[in-house]
């Protein structure tokens, strides 16, 4: 399976002390980190944002059915096992060690309801209340972001929707190259 995933913008502006100088939204960040980055008023405090397997759904795509299928078990669900999904996400088999890590922040059902609300949160219907959200931001990163359309945009293949999990050497060697080619105004 390919997965056309790794989209490389570069930020005109200089980056404010608060946040670190490269964003990287990977799953949820997209759907939340994009959005941040689109703010007008923060916006200048990103110098690059990297994007994996991810970006801003406003409903009008067509999502397979076993995402609707993980969206409609999510909402039914009162605790989940994150590590377990995340192997569904993953080509490799993850080491008891990894999955470990990946529960540990959802220790119990308290802190797993913003896992199990995320999926409600991705828009699959125009009529979608996270819709409008999404709706125009690209345009907006697009004239905020000059660079990204004359960026080279990677693809990273053999990998499921945990790019970093998969394939965690090719997307640094990706990172390094970019960095390198668009380096930080001076101060």
């Amino acid at each position: 399976m390919e997965i056309s995933a790794l989209y490389i913008v570069h930020s005109k502006y200089e980056i404010s002390k608060k946040f670190q100088p490269l964003v990287e939204p990977w799953d949820w960040g997209s759907l939340i980190g994009l959005q941040l980055v689109g703010i007008n008023g923060i916006d200048n405090r990103f110098a690059r944002v990297v994007v994996g397997n991810g970006g801003l759904p406003i409903g009008d795509t067509k999502f397979s059915d076993a995402f609707i299928t993980w969206q409609k078990f999510a909402s039914e669900q009162a605790k989940i096992d994150v590590g377990f999904v995340i192997t569904h996400g993953v080509k490799r088999k993850m080491k008891f060690e990894e999955l470990t890590a990946y529960n540990a922040p959802f220790r119990n059902e308290k802190y797993q309801a913003g896992a199990l609300i995320f999926p409600q949160l991705v828009p699959t219907r125009h009529d979608d209340p996270s819709s409008r959200y999404n709706l125009g931001v690209d345009k907006s990163q697009q004239m905020m972001i000059p660079g990204a359309k004359n960026q080279p945009h990677a693809t990273v293949t053999q990998a499921g929707h945990y790019l970093q999990e998969d394939k965690p050497h090719e997307i640094v060697e990706h990172l390094i190259k970019f960095i390198e080619n668009n380096p930080l105004p001076s101060k």
